[in-house]
């Protein structure tokens, strides 16, 4: 080897080096997050600070990637083919033919040069950045600012060309919109981040929930009228009193004469405190620990109304339908329940959940589970335009249906359990693989 041979072969491990270090560069500036580095600018970090500018301006720094590794490509084709050609042209005189020797010196060199390029200039560093994105962008971003700096003139060249091409093919620069991950993507990035371990269980499920809660109304969620427990201004103070022993509420609505007249609601525990206080002589009215209840559209979005909550200080909301009648109310810990689930205290009384699954394809359904919920459960497409559950569903399609009668939708089929009144209050759905065996099955439960 000589000395001219020694220096390409200096040059030759450079330039994969210098690839390497644009290909690392390229693909951790896209995969971290401009979160990732705040902890290093609070620590004041200064290569923080270049790491910053490189992701808050990633179309030039990407730019500038793009334009290094194809120089530093252009140099590795200039220079590894030849300089291995020439190493391996000796090794081959005198094994095979000499008419071959230049082509096969050539063919070696350049599957070599190309291994090394692929290799250790591409796939290796592009699998480190991916894996440690955070401490290769604070690695390489100090030096990529500089390099964008020394070819600013034909990176700026380059990114104007490739701008106006862009929106010749309707397109929008990158630094024209801000990059976002919608709804969808951001699920499949938590289910993901679950299933590889990064998140727990619990943490999924409540980020789940969330996004399902900013979807949900009120009058999904609400205590409907026909269940609403209230007090009466016209009864007696011992007559309200027994009703609040029985309920076990803390706090209850108060209506004069029926529920579309909700005049406000009261605190059990300022009504007993003043009961049990020797300082307080006078006689004890429920109108005089009447509180302001809001009242709105059961149709608002749960988490403007958990504002609006907040805001006015309450605990409770009264909704009213489109006519301005009682709908139902709603009170906090409804709210919060939707996004970390059953909430209960020492007086609730335990209670079927909305949906319980017998076996693979079999429930039993509450009367109030929601619409899009058995849609997602069975993957079926329930109409839900005009009712918001499967009770209200079923007497939709069939108002005059009885206990024990079917209804077939797809591939399930539907059959009423139990009524509470006019409500539908148990449905069982199972799955039928032909129509004999669902007459068998429905034949062996009975019409209880």
């Amino acid at each position: 080897m000589d000395i001219q041979q020694g220096l390409s072969l200096i040059a030759v491990a450079i330039l994969i080096g210098l690839t390497a270090f644009f290909v690392a560069s390229e693909f951790a500036i896209v995969k971290i997050r401009s979160t990732q580095l705040e902890p290093h600018l609070e620590a004041g970090k200064r290569s923080a600070k270049y790491a910053k500018r490189v992701t808050t301006h990633l179309d030039e720094y990407l730019s500038a990637c793009q334009l290094g590794i194809t120089i530093t490509a252009l140099g590795i084709g200039r220079l590894a083919e030849p300089t291995f050609e020439q190493m391996l042209h000796p090794f081959f005189e005198g094994v095979v033919p000499p008419a071959m020797v230049t082509t096969l010196a050539v063919v070696v060199s350049f599957s070599f040069a190309t291994f090394l390029h692929v290799v250790i200039g591409e796939l290796a560093p592009k699998t480190i950045a991916i894996q440690r994105a955070e401490q290769v962008t604070l690695l390489i971003a100090r030096p990529l600012v500089w390099f964008y700096r020394l070819l600013y003139p034909f990176i700026w060249v380059l990114n104007g060309s490739a701008r106006i091409l862009i929106r010749l093919l309707g397109f929008k620069p990158m630094s024209e919109h801000e990059v976002t991950h919608s709804e969808e993507e951001l699920r499949l990035i938590i289910s993901d981040s679950y299933k590889g371990g990064e998140i727990n269980q619990s943490e999924f499920k409540y980020v789940s929930k969330i996004f399902d809660f900013d979807n949900r109304l009120a009058k999904e969620i609400m205590v409907p009228r026909t269940e609403i427990s209230a007090v009466s201004i016209e009864d007696s103070l011992d007559d309200n009193l027994a009703i609040m022993r029985e309920e076990k509420f803390t706090r209850y609505p108060v209506v004069n004469g029926d529920k579309d007249n909700i005049l406000g609601i009261v605190n059990v525990r300022e009504v007993l405190t003043d009961i049990v206080s020797p300082a307080i002589t006078e006689e004890i009215k429920l109108e005089n620990y009447i509180r302001p209840v809001i009242n709105v559209i059961e149709s608002i979005p749960v988490n403007d109304l958990l504002v609006e909550m907040q805001k006015k200080q309450t605990h409770m909301a009264i909704l009213f339908d489109e006519y301005g009648g009682t709908a139902g109310l709603i009170t906090a810990e409804d709210i919060i329940e939707e996004i970390v689930g059953e909430i209960r205290d020492e007086f609730d009384v335990e209670e079927d959940p909305l949906i319980r699954t017998i076996n693979e394809d079999h429930y039993l359904l509450d009367g109030k589970t929601l619409i899009s919920d058995v849609n997602k459960l069975l993957h079926v497409e329930l109409n839900e335009d005009e009712v918001d559950t499967i009770g209200g569903w079923v007497l939709t399609e069939k108002y005059d249906i009885e206990v024990g009668e079917t209804m077939i939708f797809n591939d399930y089929a539907f059959t009423v359990k139990a009524f509470d009144g006019h409500q539908i209050k148990l449905v069982e759905v199972l799955k039928r693989s032909d129509e004999q065996d669902i007459e068998d099955h429905f034949q062996a439960y009975g019409t209880s």
